[in-house]
């Protein structure tokens, strides 16, 4: 069976369709689980709702440059929830930061927490711009493209696509937030989410266990080596965003550097994934033109389509990391700060260590993903 090919036999159906049916009730299984922090103490007594913002009062608000600090009056009327058609009174604190402040304008959508006991309002805050419809918006297109464009394979990537968010929100962040060793957690789950991800692209046949077989091995040496050079460039895992207000919300015990280590492997396990699948389709193909092919031959096929993807693959990873950090080398730039001393900073070292480790992971993947599919799709004719 091609894999652009409808199966035939039976046997075939329930290789290629199976995983359909696994990953759906996967999916149904994640959605009904608890997280465990749903009842954070605090959003208790507390509702949170769309609002239109009917007016402003800027009069408090103190202009010093580009900052802006002071308080944003805003009058608000509720679209939605126990106070819906209501308006009220409603504070936006600034900070004088350019990152964490928002100024509305009248007819604004925005997103407020409303602080009440009973049917009386206390107090309304705002926190952010209403962004849910676009979001939802931006969602339905993709899927509608994806699907109009790739058919049933495209079906198949979005059932994937709502596993792997399911998978981080529903199990990787409560396992960490619960002190649960991250680098194990993230292996384990990662490993999985790959199986399924190859599966639903193959079905679960030799395929599928080839792909698996170079991507896992892959993980487990990107995290090795991750683990290994963030201890000895001495990387603490506060380098991440956020890090410290999840220490300062009550989480101080918290192995932040594990959870960097962690993140390394899973952000390159797309990228892993890419590759294992580019080159056991590869030699498939080869394998299915030419049937009488050795398992020799098959890896060196293999092996040369694995070299023709990892120079763009890497320099994917690259630009994936560069590109979030462009505003800090623009800094760096502004200030003539010297090279070696962008190099030894310690936001610089650990996106090289993100790049450069996943890198070596991709690497590994390709040659291991290339033998095993040589060996494991030649091996019906022997």
């Amino acid at each position: 069976m091609k894999f652009y090919e409808k199966p035939k036999t039976i046997k075939e159906i329930i290789r290629y369709y199976s995983p359909i049916l696994v990953t759906a009730v996967m999916i149904v299984i994640l959605l009904l689980i608890p997280t465990g922090f749903e009842g954070a103490l605090i959003y208790k007594g507390t509702e949170r709702v769309s609002a239109e913002v009917v007016s402003v009062d800027n009069s408090m608000i103190i202009d010093t440059g580009l900052v802006r600090s002071g308080e944003q009056t805003c009058e608000v009327k509720f679209l939605e929830g126990q106070f819906k058609g209501q308006t009220h009174s409603a504070v936006n604190m600034l900070t004088g930061s350019l990152e964490q402040d928002k100024i509305f304008s009248e007819g604004d959508a925005a997103y407020v927490v409303i602080s009440h006991r009973n049917d009386e309002i206390i107090t309304v805050s705002m926190i952010d711009y209403y962004r849910l419809p676009w979001e939802l918006i931006l969602a339905v297109v993709f899927v509608v493209f994806l699907v109009l464009f790739a058919g049933q394979t495209g079906l198949r990537a979005v059932l994937s696509f709502i596993l792997t968010i399911l998978c981080i929100w529903k199990l990787v962040v409560p396992l960490y937030l619960k002190g649960i060793s991250p680098i194990f957690i993230g292996i384990i789950i990662v490993s999985l989410l790959s199986v399924m991800i190859v599966s639903l692209v193959y079905g679960f046949d030799k395929r599928a266990i080839a792909s698996s077989f170079g991507i896992i091995v892959g993980l487990g040496f990107t995290a090795l080596l991750g683990a290994l050079f963030t201890n000895l460039m001495k990387i603490h895992g506060a380098v991440m965003s956020y890090s410290e207000s999840l220490i300062y919300s009550g989480y101080q015990d918290l192995d932040l550097t594990q959870i960097f280590m962690a993140s390394i492997f899973i952000g390159s396990s797309g990228a892993m994934m890419d590759l294992a699948v580019d080159i056991t389709s590869a030699v498939y193909e080869v394998i299915q033109k030419k049937p009488d092919i050795s398992a020799k031959e098959a890896v060196k096929s293999g092996l040369n389509v694995g070299r023709a993807a990892m120079g763009t693959i890497t320099t994917t990873l690259l630009l994936a990391y560069s590109g979030s950090c462009v505003a800090m080398l623009m800094v760096f730039m502004a200030q003539g700060t010297p090279l070696d001393c962008i190099l030894n900073y310690k936001y610089v070292a650990a996106e090289l260590i993100h790049t450069i480790a996943g890198s070596f992971g991709i690497v590994i993947v390709a040659p291991l993903t290339a033998i095993a599919s040589g060996i494991l799709l030649t091996e019906k004719k022997k």
